[in-house]
């Protein structure tokens, strides 16, 4: 990923953001970062960027056009998105740190003086965003921990991918209570669960710790967590028919759209799929009039909702699926033990054995969500988590079928999910008979009725 810096102070930039955990990843070229000095950009021979602001008042405004022509030197002939640090603008979360880490290119534009000529902004800048309600004497440093936010996001910045997802602020609870030894120090001893070895009691201490931290300093915080718990609770009288929806709240990736007693509308930004469950089916226009019209990925629960969907934005394609999960708790045998994450180097592989667009297998290879069966280190079936969270995109080539290939690489992802403290789940397509007897093989639990995908 490219972070490009417009700015009067490239040196300040490169000092702060080639050292520790960024330095060695750019160093590894897992990000790039490339500071534009403003000034090379003017047209003045004394070197100004600067004048009096029209309309009088105090202070000095950075020009538009020195502003503009580094702007160009930047983008040429392709957008990239521009951020504009201001305390005016939206703030900057977690949130915003994962929708700008999507980016292949960003662009920070770090103002100086009373600020920079309106009119460059309107012509260059996509996103306004602050980091508190505060002043400082310049954007570099709001850029810089903006930066740092949405890097440690890249694939391979940090050394342990799955910290970047379970530190501060994941599921809307703050961390939990760490230590490190000695035991006792300054007659404080490590809480006697975290040296018991039994991982199910330091996890559940480990939560009931974030909840409570999260109450006590964070209560804004802890009221959407605890809205996403009712929720949960409510799809969980019918489980396997909402264990998508169940588990997209619980690995923190979704967003409560909209919920009553009836009707649940999730949103996973991640995925940009809209999933819905109505109770009733009378309620089911009202529950899609929250739903935006520019809506391209739906999932739903109940037939009368997905005709009625239909009517309102027809679908392209329409898949009607079986919802698959597995609740057992006990690790699959993987019979095939040459399974390994693919890299981009197996892309044309992936590309001519999958119906998925490249620039999602790209996502997917890069989140290391991609693995790959190997006969005699050569490629022969893969398997993939979708960015929405269920295991899918199986496939073994027609040569290497009947061997079992199938099993262990489903059996190795459903695995990988049981690690990470998440439920496999999993949707097939009607009609797929084989995919069905792989399911009940492994001893997943259908739900009671099919969903629809809508596209």
């Amino acid at each position: 990923m490219k972070f490009h810096f417009l700015t009067l102070f490239p040196e300040m930039i490169l000092q702060g953001l080639h050292t520790s955990i960024l330095g060695r990843a750019a160093e590894k070229n897992l990000i790039e970062i490339n500071a534009v000095n403003i000034r090379d950009y003017t047209t003045n021979k004394h070197g100004k960027v600067d004048d009096y602001t029209y309309g009088g008042g105090a202070g000095m405004l950075m020009q538009a056009q020195p502003v503009y022509d580094a702007w160009k030197a930047i983008t040429e002939s392709h957008k990239i998105r521009t951020v504009y640090v201001t305390p005016q603008g939206r703030p900057f979360t977690q949130k915003a740190a994962k929708e700008l880490a999507k980016e292949e290119e960003l662009i920070f534009l770090c103002g100086h003086y009373e600020g920079i000529d309106e009119r460059v902004l309107e012509e260059i800048v996509t996103d306004y965003i602050s980091i508190g309600d505060y002043v400082l004497t310049g954007g570099e440093l709001p850029a810089m921990v903006m930066t740092d936010a949405i890097a440690r996001l890249v694939p391979g910045v940090l050394n342990n991918d799955i910290s970047a997802e379970t530190e501060s602020f994941h599921n809307d609870l703050l961390e939990y209570p760490q230590y490190s030894r000695p035991e006792i120090w300054h007659d404080k001893k490590v809480p006697e669960v975290l040296l018991s070895g039994n991982h199910t009691k330091i996890a559940k201490w480990r939560l009931e710790q974030a909840k409570e931290r999260t109450q006590r300093i964070r209560p804004d915080l802890y009221d959407k967590y605890r809205q996403k718990e009712q929720v949960i609770k409510q799809l969980s009288k019918k489980k396997r028919l909402h264990i998508h929806m169940i588990e997209n709240l619980r690995r923190g990736k979704g967003e409560i759209h909209y919920a009553n007693e009836d009707n649940i509308l999730i949103y996973d930004a991640d995925s940009e799929v809209y999933m819905l469950t109505a109770q009733k089916e009378d309620s089911a226009k009202s529950l899609l009039d929250h739903l935006p019209a520019n809506a391209n990925q739906c999932v739903v629960t109940q037939e009368f909702l997905y005709k009625t969907l239909n009517e309102r934005l027809p679908a392209k394609q329409v898949q009607k699926c079986h919802l698959a999960c597995y609740t057992k708790k006990i690790a699959l045998p993987v019979k095939h033990k040459n399974i390994e994450n693919l890299s981009v180097k197996h892309l044309d592989y992936l590309l001519s054995h999958s119906s998925e667009r490249e620039s999602y297998l790209l996502e997917r290879l890069q989140k290391k969500e991609l693995f790959g069966a190997f006969w005699e280190e050569q490629l022969i079936g893969f398997v993939g988590i979708h960015s929405e969270g269920s295991i899918g995109m199986l496939y073994v080539d027609e040569t290497y079928r009947r061997l079992g290939i199938g099993a262990s690489l489903e059996s190795y992802a459903i695995n990988l999910q049981q690690d990470r403290g998440e439920t496999p789940f999993c949707f097939v397509v009607d009609g797929n008979e084989a995919s069905m007897h792989l399911q009940e093989k492994l001893g997943l639990y259908m739900a009671e009725s099919f969903v629809w995908w809508f596209f």
